[in-house]
């Protein structure tokens, strides 16, 4: 089996019949071209070229290799550049998620801007449930989704952060918490957290829904919940409060909660999760879309 090199190497000195000009084509000397000529006629067992100081011409023998090799390489580069070509162009289906309404917005905004570049596309944008998590990613019903973070699944490829959104705690109105202008963590304690029911790992929960403050002290555990509706129902029914990204305030206004500044806690940061198997021209043109503004 000729290797790649070999193949172009005895090609273009069939087709320019001289040393100098094929290896300055290829791009390396003229002792390599020399070389490797040598090997191959080594390998056929007779001479493929007739050389004197003064030309280079085909023996029989290389001019029928040559016949025959011509198509079969010319049918080879096509389709590698059919496949290249194919690789490198968006196009296609892609399933984007989302489970906050500025995600959904986001989303949204991205995918009106590939459309209007590549209308080939086809993108869908879906809410997925609170408590979620990663899951629609790992079994395939989503190709990317717009997350809270942390994600360290190995699985899962995650971009920059999109968004930070200053963190707070939302707590019903008659909360003896609810009037002041800030809070800090160490307020936590005691108090039940609502947070959402479902597959999140430990490692996610923990960082958004702490079990203890920072001075140690425990922090309590209310009902969970599967929507942030139903989590604000919870809150404004005084069954418990919830941490949170102050975009909230602005997306879901409600009569019966606020929502009080945590002032040491972590800002909430977002960004795109797909899986890494998944990677194509249109991933990634979509994951540059989302941190385009929209026009």
């Amino acid at each position: 089996m000729l290797e790649r090199y070999e193949l172009e190497a005895f090609l273009t000195l069939a087709e320019e019949l001289h040393f100098g000009r094929t290896a300055e084509r290829l791009g390396v000397s003229t002792g390599r071209i020399s070389q490797t000529v040598k090997k191959l006629e080594r390998r056929v067992g007779t001479p493929l070229f007739a050389r004197t100081s003064r030309s280079v011409r085909l023996t029989p023998v290389g001019l029928r290799l040559y016949e025959d090799l011509l198509p079969a390489y010319r049918q080879l580069r096509a389709a590698l550049e059919r496949a290249t070509e194919a690789g490198r162009s968006v196009h296609g289906r892609l399933r984007a998620g989302f489970a906050t309404p500025w995600g959904g917005e986001l989303l949204t905004a991205a995918a009106d801007t590939l459309l209007r570049r590549y209308p080939g596309c086809e993108v869908t944008v879906r809410e997925v449930p609170l408590g979620g998590g990663t899951g629609p990613l790992l079994d395939g019903t989503l190709d990317v989704q717009f997350v809270a973070l942390p994600v360290r699944e190995p699985e899962l490829t995650t971009g920059p952060v999109v968004l930070a959104a200053d963190r707070v705690l939302i707590l019903p109105a008659a909360h003896p918490l609810a009037g002041r202008t800030s809070l800090g963590l160490e307020d936590l304690a005691g108090l039940p957290l609502i947070a959402p029911e479902g597959v999140n790992p430990r490692y996610w929960r923990d960082h958004h829904y702490p079990r203890r403050t920072p001075s140690g002290a425990a922090v309590g555990r209310g009902p969970t919940a599967e929507t942030w509706q139903e989590v604000l129902s919870h809150v404004s029914a005084g069954r418990g409060v919830t941490p949170g990204a102050a975009l909230g305030a602005r997306y879901h206004p409600r009569p019966g909660i606020v929502y009080v500044p945590l002032r040491d806690a972590p800002p909430v940061e977002y960004g795109l999760v797909w899986p890494t198997a998944g990677d194509s021209a249109l991933l990634r043109a979509f994951v540059a879309a989302v941190g385009t503004p929209p026009p």
